[in-house]
């Protein structure tokens, strides 16, 4: 294992997105880590996105959790590994003793690598003997696991990356795949390139940065998915476009299908009526399909986060198989993954409804294979809870305990204030971190400290079935474990055998063997096979290079992979056939009424991830996007009296939240988009989870996290205000601020709602300067309520603060430049205090490329002095674009609107 003094680049894999990028991290000296693609992995082939080259940035210390602590009356406090252990495993068996096995549970996340989740699942399943486990990929993936378990009879992604190249056509729908999978998003416009009549086609109610370089959008509303997919099923069957040999040999269940298809979905003008498209547009995207064999159709939350997430998987791989369009390359239904880790999770069982391996918890010989491998003195015989259940019955009381690992659920849980009472009344709160503070963390009576990305050794699963390995290259910090064996000293204090594994290694070959154990009897054998990597020594599990599962072993010894899946169009099922499903649309739970008027949408932005305890540590990702925002079509906004760049509060049956309006253009009317990554560390008011309504699919269990009714209103403020600060600053007092990650600062934006009478005295106050001597400069006109204050020590800038009634304040990325310097210079005084940058050209602007930190105004100038006419112009000129290229939308955008600006100067 090389550590942090070795100098020397570790291979390993990125930490964030299903894409499942290789690395190459290197530690140099002072803690610094370099970052760069790994050329050699197959997902990325050296590339990597902005998240995944700022990783360096991510791993110091400032915030961890490094050692166990319990909560008493007196707050938290510091203990012993056996001491907190003991406290968990006394109130577990005291709980299961009195309760029964089913009042305990753990909440884990596909943040974890496969060796945690394999033994947090044995747990919980063979010898707690309760199936109450499960995961926050329930919230982003289980409709997908759900579609194809119903269609192949077995949770199988049936294609690999390299298909998006060899389509003739890529169907992407409900996925922002150039902010969320940027690497795929590239491997698609570069095969797009070098084939200019491959179609890019995106379905999505807004007009993502993924649209700009679509050759078709479909704005559906939000909702019509299935609609518009029976709606081709019966266009295709109408018009022949389908294989009647593949159907009847390799299918059942066709008949149903396209009946129930048929009953609202047989006009094209109807369809287009209820998605609300233009019914050209609608039969463009239908006849390209029909005509297109090679087409492979990629779907991801917009899918899959739905109360009718499982019938819109269903529907969409019906209309593949109507043509038998699926085992051969460059075709077919595509899952895409949002976390590193979801797909491995999948494999050993993580969900509440799963048992390890692909096998199925209701059935008793599956059970039975499960249990006689792990020689468990129990398996559990009944689905566990799911997410939302499973919080809900911990409010009721009748889950006693829970183990929250990896994971935020009071900020990422639909009705997070539900999840918050929960974890309020819970008897036993227990949370494995990585970070001290979390919105959940809070709520803990146990900390255990936990390895985190750099640290940790094991394996992740990727969205094509690829196995990588995560490696070590960071010493433990603290006294944090791995939690795989935090998992396993507490079970061995619980009584349990099977848990004395020596490595993450020996975790590994347990699962590989497990995979293939009695796996060739019944009908058909799993899919779901890596026992060819199972008896591999510490060596070869170290050296392991990124494989595709299945993964057996021939005869002569030698691995056999297959990269597609059902080549021989023989599936999972015991007849060996695929099912058509017929799924019959139906709208969202909850309409938009006169009360709640607007439909809520959420999702990622480009540079964040999930609650962003990872993501949040880095100036580089905070300066694209620094606050939350509500973003809305502008007559809508007209119609609610709310304006562009104020503040305003969303509010549901469920809860409310504080964001800033914006018309980013791609909204229709009716509906709004809140990203999800604000916590209670970095808002005082942003959880967009709170609004979200609980309801969830009847097959997955996954919640409707794209369409929840709101209503949207003014947040009234007195005045606007930033400050910079080296030191963190308890906020408390002020009624609305988000923190922004800076380069040796804090930034915290800020609105309040009370008079402010003594402008100096506030400022030092909330700033807290106790020096009345401290070197301060301040510019005041109380007329205008505009106030400017300058903490400096020994001639470099400690703190500044702005305040303003109004929105137009000095620009942020100018001042933040001051914070590298040493000194200060005169000319960086005066600028402070006119409260512009006296340069020409030190506002860069907002930053559009994070990878190598270009401004937005840098960009307009360099397009107006250089008459720059296309994105890769601007690339040569700027390098903007020339990493990742996740912001080449957005500079295709700037291009156009500067360019059209000066000519219209011009004239």
């Amino acid at each position: 294992m090389n550590l942090s003094t070795d100098h020397l680049a570790v291979r390993t894999t990125c930490a964030y997105c299903g894409v499942g990028c290789g690395v190459q991290a290197t530690p140099l000296a002072d803690g610094v880590i370099a970052i760069a693609g790994d050329k050699l992995h197959p997902a990325n082939k050296g590339r990597l996105c902005v998240k995944g080259s700022a990783l360096g940035e991510t791993v110091g210390l400032d915030g961890r959790l490094l050692y166990p602590q319990l909560r008493d009356a007196g707050g938290l406090r510091r203990v012993s590994w056996d001491e907190a252990l003991d406290k968990v495993a006394d109130g577990w068996r005291a709980i299961i003793d009195e309760h029964g096995p089913d009042a305990v549970a753990l909440y884990v996340s596909g943040q974890l690598l496969t060796e945690d989740y394999y033994v947090a699942n044995k747990l919980m399943k063979g010898y707690i003997g309760s199936a109450n486990i499960d995961t926050n990929s329930r919230l982003c993936m289980s409709s997908a696991v759900a579609g194809y378990k119903r269609a192949f009879g077995e949770d199988l992604v049936p294609l690999c990356y390299d298909d998006l190249e060899l389509a003739d056509m890529v169907v992407l729908v409900g996925s922002n795949t150039a902010w969320c999978h940027p690497i795929l998003f590239q491997r698609i416009l570069k095969a797009k390139e070098a084939r200019p009549e491959m179609k890019l086609v995106v379905i999505d109610p807004r007009r993502t940065a993924t649209c700009e370089l679509a050759d078709l959008h479909l704005p559906v509303k939000a909702g019509t998915d299935v609609w518009l997919f029976n709606g081709l099923l019966s266009y295709l069957a109408r018009i022949g476009a389908v294989d009647p040999r593949f159907i009847a040999q390799h299918t059942n269940g066709f008949d149903a299908a396209l009946a129930t298809a048929n009953v609202d979905c047989s006009d094209p003008a109807a369809v287009a009526k209820i998605c609300r498209i233009e019914l050209a547009v609608l039969m463009e995207f239908y006849e390209a399909f029909a005509a297109t064999r090679k087409t492979i159709t990629a779907y991801s939350m917009g899918v899959n986060q739905s109360s009718a997430g499982t019938d819109k998987v269903n529907a969409i791989i019906n209309c593949h198989l109507i043509g038998g369009r699926i085992g051969k390359p460059g075709m077919g239904p595509f899952s895409i993954t949002g976390q590193p880790n979801a797909m491995g999770g999948r494999e050993v069982g993580g969900l509440a409804n799963m048992l390890a391996a692909h096998m199925d918890l209701e059935r008793a010989d599956h059970r039975d294979v499960v249990q006689t491998f792990w020689d468990s003195p129990a398996i559990a015989d009944k689905p566990g809870l799911k997410a939302v259940d499973l919080f809900k019955a911990i409010e009721d009381g009748k889950v006693k305990a829970v183990w929250v690992i990896a994971t935020n659920p009071i900020v990422s849980l639909p009705d997070a204030d539900q999840a918050r009472r929960a974890l309020e009344k819970c008897d036993l709160v227990v949370a494995s971190d990585i970070m001290q503070n979390t919105d959940t963390n809070a709520y803990a009576d146990v900390l255990l400290p936990a390895l985190g990305w750099g640290e940790k050794d094991g394996t992740v699963t990727n969205s094509e079935r690829r196995i990588s390995r995560q490696r070590a290259f960071l010493a433990a910090p603290g006294e944090a474990l791995p939690d795989w064996k935090i998992i396993s000293l507490f079970a061995q204090r619980m009584g349990y055998g099977g848990f004395d594994f020596g490595g993450a290694g020996e975790v590994f070959d347990e699962h590989a063997r497990l995979s293939g154990f009695r796996n060739a009897h019944g009908d058909v054998p799993r899919a779901f096979d890596m026992s060819g990597l199972g008896g591999l020594d510490n060596r070869e599990y170290d050296d392991l290079e990124p494989i595709q599962w299945p993964v057996r072993r021939t005869a002569a010894g030698e691995l056999q992979v297959e990269a597609r899946l059902f080549k021989d169009h023989v599936f999972a099922h015991a007849d060996g056939k695929a099912r058509f499903i017929a799924t019959a649309p139906r709208a969202p739970m909850h309409a938009v009424s006169e009360e709640y008027p607007l439909s809520l949408n959420t999702g990622r932005v480009r540079d964040q991830w999930h609650t962003m305890t990872r993501t949040g540590k880095s100036a580089t990702l905070a300066d694209h996007i620094a606050e939350s925002f509500v973003d809305m079509h502008p007559q809508d906004a007209l119609l609610h009296g709310v304006r562009e760049g104020e503040l305003a509060r969303v509010s549901s049956a469920w809860g409310a939240m504080v964001a800033r309006v914006q018309h980013g253009g791609g909204i229709p009317r009716g509906s709004i988009f809140v990203p999800i990554h604000w916590s209670g560390q970095t808002s005082s008011d942003a959880r967009v989870g709170a609004l979200v309504n609980p309801v969830v699919d009847p097959v997955s269990g996954e919640p409707e996290f794209k369409h929840t009714p709101v209503r949207i209103e003014q947040f009234r403020v007195n005045w606007h205000g930033f400050i910079l600060s080296r030191d963190e600053l308890d906020l408390d007092s002020v009624a609305h601020w988000t923190r922004v990650q800076g380069r040796q600062f804090a930034r915290y934006e800020l609105a309040g709602r009370n008079t402010i009478d003594d402008f100096s005295g506030w400022a030092r106050g909330l700033l807290a300067v106790r020096d009345p001597e401290a070197d301060w400069l301040e510019y005041e006109d109380r007329s205008a309520g505009v106030y400017r204050a300058v903490h400096v020590v020994n001639d470099r800038i400690e703190q500044c603060l702005f305040l303003s009634p109004r929105q137009d304040m000095p620009p942020r990325a100018w001042l933040a430049s001051l914070f590298v310097k040493d000194q200060l210079s005169e000319i960086d005084r005066v600028g402070l205090l006119v409260g512009m940058p006296v340069e020409k050209g030190a506002d860069t602007g907002p930053t559009v490329c994070s990878c190598f930190g270009v401004g937005r105004n840098t960009i307009c100038q360099a397009i107006v002095e250089k008459d720059l006419k296309t994105v890769p112009e601007v690339t040569a000129c700027l390098k903007a674009g020339g990493n990742c290229g996740s912001c080449v939308p957005e500079i295709k955008k700037i291009l156009v609107q500067t360019r059209a600006e000066a000519e219209e100067a011009r004239l």
